[in-house]
Order: structure tokens, then C-alpha cells, then sequence
């Protein structure tokens, strides 16, 4: 009689480096760099564990998406440096 194995359970910081990860991507991309770390260490945690917990995909997707809300958090300063800078320059030389 074979019976299906019970899937090992999934690591609770994988789901939130997903929903992280998820959020950084939509809305706020300052949380794009916690869902990286958090995705990363638990990346590493599932590995050590020796097939005792699951969730790869769910950090890996997590941290995926850490890494594009970490790009868009760098965007996104990089252009309010611009607009400061340009700000600087056009009401220096307007006097």
C-alpha cells in the first residue's frame, strides 16, 4: 500500500519575503531590500534543513522580487537627486 508522504512544512519567513517581495514591486520599494534579506536567509535555511521544511520557491520568488523593488528604491532616489540637483541649478541661475 504506498501513501503519499506529508510535504515538509513551509518556512514562515519564506511567505514573508514573498508577500515582501510582492509589496516592494507594487506599492513601497523601501520594503524591496528587507524582502531580499529576509528571501536570502531563508533561502539558506531550507537548504541547511535537510529537507525538513519547504517553501525554496516561495523565498526564491520572494527574494527575486527584493532584488527588482531594491533596483526600483534605487531608481526612484536616484531620480529625486536629479530633480533636487536640476532644482538647484535653475533657481541659481533664474537670479
Amino acid at each position: 500500500m504506498g501513501g503519499y508522504a506529508a510535504a515538509p512544512p513551509n518556512d514562515s519567513q519564506a511567505t514573508l519575503a514573498l508577500i515582501l517581495g510582492i509589496l516592494s514591486i507594487l506599492c513601497c520599494a523601501l520594503v524591496g531590500p528587507v524582502a531580499f534579506f529576509i528571501g536570502n536567509s531563508s533561502r539558506n535555511r531550507i537548504q541547511a534543513s535537510g529537507g525538513t521544511l519547504g517553501g525554496y520557491g516561495l523565498a526564491t520568488a520572494g527574494w527575486i522580487m527584493g532584488i527588482i523593488g531594491t533596483v526600483i528604491l534605487a531608481l526612484e532616489i536616484l531620480w529625486v537627486i536629479i530633480a533636487v540637483i536640476g532644482s538647484i541649478i535653475s533657481s541659481s541661475s533664474g537670479s
